[in-house]
Parts: structure tokens; sequence; C-alpha cells
């Protein structure tokens, strides 16, 4: 796909190479067919002009040897050019100068060289013909447009095959920017051991994708590291609440230790998410139930809508878990109306508040990024997590923001195929990785 778009593309590298190969080609033969032509019509002047030299001085020797006027040999001004006749007068000398002079305006395309000189105090001219030399040089001018024209139609193609091979070694090198872009950090160019500057830069991408990758896993195990390390001290906050006295003070400080270990639990699950140590036990299950028990465990409010709901193929437990994060952050950062649509196999929940920010959008699941203006109303790992459920269970989760105002999140889920097998209905939505 991405080679015929470049073929199409009439501003890609391997046009712009063609190109300026054309250009170059038709500098070249334009330079070399004027120099060429220039050279041929002088050396052809001045081999024309001792021809006429030559015959004028035989003729010369003829008349007086016969004392008549041999046939070509003009005696009369009248019958000489005028230009011919003023170049004699001014370079008459001692008399015995001899000069040329080419006629090549004549009718019928017939040039002439005319070669004159005072005999006996009167000017005598002979005209050569140079009609040979004029179809002489012709012929090579058409040889070598001709054979320029050929070259060009040789040079341009064989060109464009040369440009080939570094556009497809730079279409791999943006094939993989795109996938290091989307995730796949695994991604390499596979550059070789070129030394030019195209290799340079697969290998600039190659070292960004190791190092991001090796950020990535850093971030990762940091995330495990902490949640781990955190969650025998939780345990033991845990318990010495509920030993605390009631009291207002006993009261908040349980919040905040509720709080504590719901982040420390989310943080352990994304560590699971991250490693891959997560796997689904897919059955056929009634979507719409499974929706409408999860609402009733956020005891959140939301408006529940059903049209054509179909049996699915995945896990209960985690969709249970998907459907609470969507709703729970479309509480936290939306406004009300909450609203959450079953239809065929999909889920949509919908809240009509300012939207996804658009650096959510563009760049993804960002965990600790809330995308509020205030940092206290969240961890922004719900929608990290809701995704990386939605990718356990073979399900694809988009983020969009709505015409009208709000954001919506849709989970398209494997629909259960008569075989018992799983399939899915495609609502033109691919996978979008977005946080909020």
């Amino acid at each position: 796909m991405d080679h015929a778009h470049s073929l199409l593309n009439w501003r890609s590298l391997r046009w712009k190479i063609a190109l300026l190969v054309a250009v170059a080609c038709c500098g070249t033969a334009l330079t070399v067919g004027v120099l060429v032509h220039r050279s041929t019509e002088a050396r052809s002047m001045n081999d024309g002009g001792a021809r006429a030299i030559n015959r004028l001085s035989q003729a010369l020797k003829d008349y007086e040897r016969d004392g008549v006027a041999p046939d070509g040999l003009v005696t009369q001004p009248a019958a000489m050019p005028g230009q011919l006749l003023d170049r004699l007068e001014h370079e008459q000398g001692d008399g015995q100068a001899m000069v040329t002079w080419y006629e090549g305006g004549g009718p019928g395309d017939h040039p002439s060289m005319w070669a004159a000189r005072t005999h006996r105090g009167s000017p005598v001219a002979l005209e050569t013909d140079m009609t040979s030399d004029l179809l002489t040089r012709r012929a090579l001018d058409r040889h070598m447009w001709k054979y320029s024209l050929i070259a060009l139609a040789v040079m341009v193609p064989l060109s464009a095959l040369a440009a080939e091979l570094p556009n497809r070694r730079l279409r791999r090198v943006a094939r993989t920017a795109r996938r290091v872009a989307a995730g796949d950090l695994a991604a390499r160019t596979a550059a070789g051991r070129g030394r030019d500057e195209v290799a340079a830069i697969s290998a600039a991408v190659d070292t960004m994708a190791d190092s991001l990758r090796e950020r990535l896993l850093a971030e990762q195990r940091f995330t495990a590291d902490v949640a781990h390390e955190l969650r025998t001290p939780l345990m033991g906050l845990v318990t010495a609440s509920g030993l605390l006295p009631q009291g207002e003070a006993t009261e908040m400080v349980r919040d905040r230790v509720a709080v504590l270990r719901a982040l420390v639990e989310d943080l352990l699950e994304i560590s699971r998410l991250d490693a891959g140590a997560e796997r689904a036990e897919l059955r056929p299950v009634p979507l719409a139930d499974v929706v409408t028990e999860a609402l009733a465990r956020t005891g959140l409010d939301a408006r529940l809508s059903t049209v054509g709901a179909q049996p699915v193929m995945t896990d209960p437990r985690r969709l249970d878990r998907i459907v609470s994060n969507l709703v729970a952050n479309a509480h936290r950062h939306g406004r009300p109306p909450v609203e959450v649509t079953v239809t065929g196999t999909g889920v949509t929940v919908r809240d009509h508040g300012p939207g996804f920010p658009p650096e959510l959008l563009a760049e993804g699941p960002q965990r600790f990024r809330t995308g509020a203006a205030e940092r206290g109303t969240g961890h922004g790992l719900g929608l990290t997590i809701a995704l990386g459920q939605a990718q356990v269970i073979g399900a694809e989760l988009s983020l969009t923001n709505q015409p009208d105002g709000g954001a919506a999140a849709t989970l398209g889920l494997p629909a259960v195929t008569d075989r018992g097998g799983m399939g899915r209905e495609d609502d033109g939505t691919g996978p979008d990785r977005r946080s909020h």
C-alpha cells in the first residue's frame, strides 16, 4: 500500500530524483548540443572559406593563362554581394588580399560562400555552394536531438528505479517510526551496515526505540516495585485503622487508607497487565445483564439503555472492571448525565462534560496523568486499566469527543458465533489507546 501510494505521489523523493536527473540530462544535452553545433558551424565556415579561396585562385590562374574568364568567375561588381565588396574595400592593403563572405539567407535555402580579390584594379569573385555543408549540420543537429531524447527516455526511468532502493529503506524507517509511535517498542528498522544518510537515520530510529523501551520498562518496574513495597505496610494500616475507636477522625483515616489501598491495587493490576501475566477466562455471557450488574456495583448514577443487545464471548469479571472504570471516569472528569448504551455487542459510556483533552486523544494513555486541571481528582489509571483489560479479553476500546459536547468511550466485544467461538461485529471503530 505504501509502495503504491509512493508511485502515485508526485512529490515523493523518487520523482524528485527523476526530475533532477531529467533536468541535468536536458542541461547537459543542450550545452553539448550548442557547443557541437557552434564548433561544427565554425569548422564548416573555415573549410568553406578555404575551399572558396582555392577555387578563386585556380580560376584566376586559368583566367591569366587562357585570357577568358572561366565559368563561375564573377567580374561584374553588380553581381556580387554588397557586404563582400565592403569587406574587400576594407581589406585591400597591397591589392592581393582575398576576403570571404558567407551568404546564408538566399532563396531556396541554398547558402553560398563567396571569395573575392582585386584583379587588375577590379574586383573579381567566385561563389561556392554550401548547401551540402548546411544539410550535414542540420543532420547532425537532428541526430543530437534524437539521441538526447533517447538518452533522456532511458535515464529518467533508470534514475527512478535507482531511487527505489533508498526510497524503500526510507519507507521502512517511516513504518518503524509509526509502529514505535503506536506503542510497538520492539519494532526495528534492520538498517544493516550501510554508511549513508539513510543508514544513519535508521540507526537513530533504532536507538530511539531502544531508549524508549528501556525507559518504559524502567517505569513498569518502578510501578511494580512501588506497588509491592507498599502492599505490606498498607495491610498494616488497614488493620490498624480497623482497631481505632469510632469517631470523625477515625472515619477520615479509614477513608484515606481506602483510597491508598485502591491506588496500590490499581498499580498492582497495571504491573500485571504490563508483564502480560493476565489471562482471560472467556465464556458466552449476556452483555446487557453483565453491564447492568456492573453499574449496580459502582453505586454511581447512570442511565442505561439497550438496543438489540447480543451475547458476547468475554470474561465477565474483567468486563465488569472495564465498565466500572469507564463509568467512574465519566463521573470524575465529566458532567452528568452519564449514559450507558448497550448496542449489539458494543457498550458506550458517555458523559456531558468538556470531553477528552486533545493531548490525551493524540498521545494515548498515560498513568498518573488525569487530563484534568486539578490533580487531586484522580490518578490517571482508570482508562489505562480499562484499555489493558480490553486487550486481555480481545475487545476494542476507542475514545472520542461528541460533536454536541461530552466524552464517549466505546467498547467493542467479540460476539458469540453459532459454533460457540468468537466473532466480532465491526462498528467502524478500531482500537484506540487513550487515557483520561
